[in-house]
């Protein structure tokens, strides 16, 4: 687990490592506090852009993964994009698509705009509001998604949402990437992620690490078939669910 970082006293008590863990953004059904919405930005700051500390230390690894996965054309969704710094730094990877941020916080919006402007990648499009829980999404198609850290510090419903949604708007054989901690069979995969996860429920009784397996069972619910886990560092996995189905899900 990586070394805990400030966060605002509200939250004083969830440490925000990479199991985490890199900027708890505000959950998309409920829009939920952001840790680090404040603690990113210097004190008196008119930078409207956010820095999560974690970003640095998992963006490597994560593009070498996510390369391996990923589309080179055509349009990537990242869902929950925070302070948008996973999308500046992956876009120009990625250069022939469209890489659309998104996120349901408006700090996290201008974050991201503001990143965008001053890093300027080509392909970087501005940030959407998004927010799963809503029947009708701002995408209509896309041919990748990725969602970093959102699933265990929001309800499960909103997991089961962003199934539902990427089942909508993925054709057949594209990936929807989850990356974060996640429980295997049952059990947690470190003391770290079991003492996270106390943590996150103390927090809101909703939140929490979930299980490899019921994801897997509610992706299939949805038409997406879920891969063997990507072991990453820290901790966490890169879960990838492909759409399955040929007709568009009801």
């Amino acid at each position: 687990m990586d070394e805990p970082h400030n966060t605002p006293a509200a939250y004083s008590q969830i440490q925000t490592s990479d199991c985490g863990r890199n900027s708890l953004k505000r959950e998309l059904c409920t829009r939920l506090v952001v840790v680090g919405s404040q603690a990113y930005n210097p004190p008196m700051s008119e930078d409207p852009r956010r820095y999560a500390p974690a970003t640095a230390r998992n963006r490597d690894p994560l593009l070498q993964v996510l390369k391996s996965l990923l589309p080179q054309t055509g349009t990537i969704l990242e869902i929950a994009s925070g302070t948008g710094e996973h999308a500046c730094y992956f876009a120009p990877a990625f250069g022939d698509t469209v890489w659309q941020p998104s996120d349901t916080d408006e700090s996290a919006i201008a974050s991201i705009n503001a990143h965008r402007q001053a890093d300027a990648p080509a392909n970087l499009a501005s940030p959407l509001y998004l927010n799963v829980m809503e029947s009708e999404w701002p995408v209509s198609a896309a041919d990748a998604v990725l969602c970093v850290n959102m699933v265990h510090i929001a309800p499960w419903a909103c997991c089961e949402s962003l199934l539902q949604g990427c089942a909508h708007v993925l054709p057949p054989g594209a990936p929807l990437v989850l990356y974060g901690p996640f429980k295997r069979d049952g059990a947690h995969t470190a003391p770290s992620n079991a003492e996270f996860d106390q943590t996150l429920r103390r927090q809101n009784a909703d939140w929490g690490i979930r299980d490899m397996g019921e994801i897997a069972e509610a992706g299939k619910a949805r038409g997406l078939t879920i891969e063997d886990p990507i072991t990453m560092p820290s901790n966490n996995f890169c879960l990838v669910l492909r759409q399955t189905n040929t007709a568009s899900p009801s």
